[in-house]
């Protein structure tokens, strides 16, 4: 483990979730702290006009980290948040840049409302499954095909070429998107899929890799993280957690990108 990922675990559950939120952004943020949730100024000090406001509102938490990875300065970390006894449930997804010591720099989040399983398309927990990594799997050929998916498939809009990159028995945790591969295609001719403009960034270990980028839906612009795991040469699961990108006056920061 990276010290990097050491800090966003800390940043998470000390921080977080043990509401010591001014210790926690102190000991392991950098020199700077740029922040793209656009509700949080950047800074220690934006982190704390965000998070000590949250801490008060929000005395019950149940936090948990289901999933997290590293590639290098990133590490990708996903939570399930359970606030004052059920009254609030999300599911996060975040991603960090660190600096060489393992300090975080640089933070870029979406938040959803975590759906249950029963109400999911797929019939699938949005964030179940495996949370360890199979690092005997090459990182580099999981982030290719990934990388080919999202070129050809996703911002392509071309469904036919699924069978080259994704099983037939695809697990599905996307909460819109139903079950198999066949599920993620009907939805990719949707028009609830809409247009992928753009990657930003995609990272991995072993057997995961994390794309983060922005599609266009019915004239609104959503920034999404898709997680994939690959098995055998093709995805065999997949996660999606997307958040709609409010106007920019509203922004505390420079954006989601």
């Amino acid at each position: 483990m990276g010290q990097g990922l050491e800090n966003v675990r800390k940043i998470y559950l000390e921080g977080i979730a043990g509401g010591d939120a001014r210790q926690a952004v102190e000991q392991y943020t950098g020199h700077r702290y740029t922040q793209h949730s656009t509700g949080v100024p950047d800074g220690a000090e934006g982190f704390l006009a965000f998070f000590e406001p949250f801490l008060e509102r929000n005395p019950e938490r149940e936090i948990s980290i289901v999933r997290m990875f590293e590639d290098g300065p990133w590490v990708f970390c996903s939570a399930y948040q359970s606030l004052n006894g059920g009254d609030a449930k999300w599911v996060t997804t975040d991603m960090f840049y660190c600096g060489s010591d393992g300090l975080i720099l640089e933070h870029w989040d979406t938040i959803a409302a975590y759906v249950e399983v029963t109400d999911t398309k797929s019939v699938n927990d949005m964030v179940g499954g495996p949370s360890t990594v199979d690092e005997t799997v090459d990182t580099a050929t999981t982030k290719a095909l990934v990388l080919e998916y999202t070129k050809q498939v996703l911002q392509e809009g071309d469904a036919t070429k699924l069978d080259h990159f994704v099983a037939v028995d695809l697990i599905e945790r996307g909460a819109v998107i139903g079950a198999g591969r066949e599920g993620l295609a009907d939805w990719i001719g949707s028009d609830d899929f809409g247009s992928y403009e753009f990657l930003f960034n995609l990272i991995g270990q072993g057997d995961f890799a994390m794309t983060y980028g922005k599609r266009h839906v019915r004239g609104k612009d959503v920034a999404v993280f898709d997680i994939y795991r690959v098995s055998g040469g093709k995805i065999v699961e997949h996660w999606m957690n997307e958040e709609e990108i409010g106007p920019r006056e509203n922004w505390g920061n420079s954006g989601k990108f």
